[in-house]
């Protein structure tokens, strides 16, 4: 019998963690809170599991959960990264008042800046001023890939690339910066045409971002990307393809930060050296510097260019 799983409570975070960010190019430390919501209000993506985390919550448990998230803030956590697995600028998420109470209460702690994620249909012109003239703002976004096909009907994202340009020109316009995030391998992506799809996309998205945020995609429950792996239809994305990715951009900095790596249902190469591989990929995300990869080597590199090239002879490497 399977265990019942406890109902979330409204009052506590999903998730608080300090880690380190880029800050003017320079390594700083960070905190990382995941306020507990109603949830993201489209909830359709292939590859999301972040619903089952959200709970109804009142402007007192949100600024509740807030409090609690930022109790322990330090001198050296100078930028403050908050997201709702759904869109901090989503109304019926965070109310008003509520994104005012916590972005005045950063800036009067002395946090540098804050990172807010949210669906480019939130960000319009009166939310992005607010948040600017309260406290320094970057707006992230889940881009995940330039291709509106792949986007649209392999993600399910429900948004299109003129959509995030409109975004991208709203924040830039009132004084922010945007983080794009891109996903490496999709669901119904071979490895080869994966790689190539962040590379393009990266190369797409560069006039519209400050910052980009490559995403390795990861088996959440409860999702269709869950069913496939289930069946044997969707491995994780390799860490070698996150390298080769990593180390062909340097036009705009991209960070990486591979969750669940070295498990089954995250980001993983042969488990003898994923553990150093994916410390290289953080390593870079605070350096910006190539070189982190020139000495990583294992006898799985040899089977991932392997299979990236069968692979594409299987599926006659689309143009996608």
């Amino acid at each position: 019998m399977k265990k019942k799983r406890s109902k979330p409570d409204p009052s506590k975070p999903v998730a608080v963690w300090k880690s380190n960010d880029l800050l003017d190019g320079e390594p700083v430390g960070s905190l990382t809170v995941i306020l507990r919501t109603r949830g993201c209000g489209w909830n359709r993506c292939t590859m999301c599991g972040f619903a089952a985390e959200g709970a109804p919550a009142t402007n007192e448990q949100l600024m509740a959960q807030f409090r609690a998230a930022t109790r322990d803030l330090s001198p050296e956590q100078r930028v403050v990264k908050i997201y709702t697995s759904g869109s901090f600028f989503d109304p019926r998420e965070i109310p008003i008042e509520v994104r005012g109470q916590i972005l005045d209460s950063l800036a009067l702690s002395g946090i540098e800046k804050v990172i807010l994620e949210s669906r480019p249909e939130y960000i319009i012109t009166e939310t992005v001023q607010d948040c600017a003239s309260r406290i320094r703002t970057e707006v992230a976004t889940g881009l995940e890939t330039s291709n509106d096909l792949v986007r649209e009907h392999i993600i399910r994202k429900g948004f299109t690339f003129k959509d995030f340009k409109a975004a991208s020109k709203i924040v830039h316009g009132n004084g922010c910066t945007m983080k794009t995030y891109l996903l490496l391998k999709p669901p119904f992506l071979s490895e080869g045409v994966a790689i190539s799809d962040a590379l393009r996309s990266v190369c797409d998205a560069v006039p519209y971002s400050d910052v980009i945020s490559l995403n390795l995609c990861n088996i959440q429950r409860g999702t269709f990307l869950e069913q496939m792996w289930q069946r044997g239809d969707y491995r994780p994305p390799w860490l070698w393809s996150a390298v080769e990715v990593l180390k062909s951009v340097t036009s705009v900095p991209v960070i990486c930060d591979p969750v669940a790596a070295g498990s089954r249902r995250g980001p993983h190469n042969c488990g003898v050296c994923d553990k150093t591989v994916a410390e290289a990929i953080r390593k870079h995300a605070l350096t910006q510097d190539p070189t982190i990869f020139e000495d990583l080597d294992c006898g799985c590199r040899a089977a991932w260019e392997k299979v990236v090239q069968m692979e594409d002879l299987a599926f006659g490497a689309p143009l996608i």
